[in-house]
């Protein structure tokens, strides 16, 4: 019996839901999980995990009894092994502010980078990604006429909006080989599955990304441009005062990867779901309206953000389960997105689901992700442009082949060798 196999069948307390089998089969895994125990409490962690719509979503709105302050929680090893940590005494000292901190506090980033994603920001810029992804499609469509395949995530899923939010930051395309190294050292520091030396690694590339952007921001403070950069450095919220540089830095490595990571991970799953499932894709073909409510299908099947912590600040209860003041608590987005009790046939590509904008991928209540609209832009005018130009995808793998890294908080497929026509 493989790995995956006996973690879907043994007692849950013989296993954890934090185990590498178990990301390895999250859907399976989170299905066990709400139909035995929807709050549970790993007897090897002392960690509790809710896996329902209802209670994530009442938890994720309820700051106060489950705090975002869990920062400090995820950089243990930072402050205890003396190598990461001379590392980082090369760089900038980390700060919580949009994804780690609390109301009121948080309300004082929130408006000031909600600043750089207006409606009026992102409304102008569907001609600039539509032009990104038709370079991509030429790209890959050439490619595969040569080489008989490629791989979907580097030919389109990942410089789509890699691209896109190099260039509202401001910086050059020709670095954009860093922001991909910086993006995925933030993710393997999230990971929870980094070894010694990919964590010294990881410590390594962040520093490079601070002081590589702590210039940029010195340039714009100078000689502010049309970006994001300018924007953050400049702004202002009611009478507070504006951000330092470490917390500036701190916004950026978080939209870095919130407009990078997540949304490559959607474009795949995407494009998946078409190959998986034909009718639906010639559904779409013949119905291109159905667009905008394919994208939220996606995002439910999808949920790149899989999990995200909270830390209770008093001793409370969860569905009668009690839990101690200062616990961590995961909440599973991904189990959430497929509860059947909310999405009936949870695990079917549907998209005319008529309830698909229920899905909460980018989060819930107060820390619901910035940059949503700027995401399902992206992803609305990708998969419009993937449907205008190619007739068919095949996936040139068996769909077992296919590899999601373990990962506590994000998932996504690594590489996805297609062949497109």
């Amino acid at each position: 019996m493989s790995t995956t196999h006996k973690i879907l069948e043994q007692p849950l307390d013989q296993g954890s839901p934090l185990s590498p089998e178990a990301l390895a089969c999250p859907h399976q895994y989170n299905q066990r999980l709400r139909a035995e125990a929807p709050v549970y409490q790993c007897p090897h962690t002392g960690i509790f995990f809710v896996s329902d719509f209802d209670t994530v979503c009442a938890i994720a709105k309820d700051h106060a009894t489950f705090s975002n302050k869990f920062g400090q929680a995820m950089r243990p090893m930072g402050e205890t092994d003396p190598e990461i940590s001379a590392i980082q005494a090369t760089g900038y000292k980390p700060v919580d502010t949009m994804l780690t901190e609390d109301p009121p506090i948080h309300r004082r980033y929130r408006g000031l980078v909600n600043q750089a994603f207006t409606a009026r920001r992102v409304a102008t810029l569907g001609p600039n990604i539509e032009r990104i992804c038709n370079d991509l499609i030429d790209n890959m469509l050439a490619q595969c006429e040569k080489d008989g395949e490629c791989d979907f995530v580097t030919a389109f899923a990942e410089p789509v909006p890699l691209t896109v939010i190099a260039e509202q930051l401001g910086v050059p395309l020709s670095d954009y080989d860093l922001f991909k190294t910086w993006s995925d050292a933030f993710v393997a520091q999230l990971s929870g599955m980094a070894n010694k030396e990919e964590q010294l690694q990881a410590a390594q590339h962040i520093v490079d990304f601070q002081h590589y952007f702590a210039a940029r921001l010195a340039e714009r403070k100078e000689n502010p441009k049309d970006d994001i950069i300018s924007d953050i450095v400049h702004a202002k919220f009611e009478d507070e005062l504006p951000l330092d540089t470490p917390e500036m830095l701190s916004i950026l490595q978080q939209l870095l990867v919130a407009g990078n990571e997540t949304t490559t991970h959607s474009i795949a799953e995407g494009v998946m779901n078409w190959i998986k499932h034909p009718d639906q894709f010639a559904q779409l073909k013949a119905n291109p309206d159905l667009i905008d409510n394919m994208v939220e299908e996606v995002l439910r099947l999808a949920t790149p953000t899989a999990n995200m912590w909270r830390v209770t600040t008093k001793d409370t209860e969860i569905q009668g389960t009690p839990v101690p003041a200062g616990s961590m608590v995961q909440i599973r987005f991904s189990s959430a997105n497929r509860d059947d009790t909310i999405f009936p046939q949870p695990d079917e590509f549907d998209i005319s689901r008529d309830n698909a904008k229920t899905q909460i991928a980018f989060g819930y209540g107060v820390h619901m992700c910035i940059g949503a609209s700027l995401a399902r832009k992206e992803m609305k005018v990708a998969f419009q442009c993937l449907l205008d130009r190619i007739d068919k995808f095949e996936l040139m793998c068996s769909e077992e082949d296919l590899f999601y890294p373990p990962n506590v908080l994000l998932r996504g497929v690594a590489k996805m060798p297609v062949r497109v026509t």
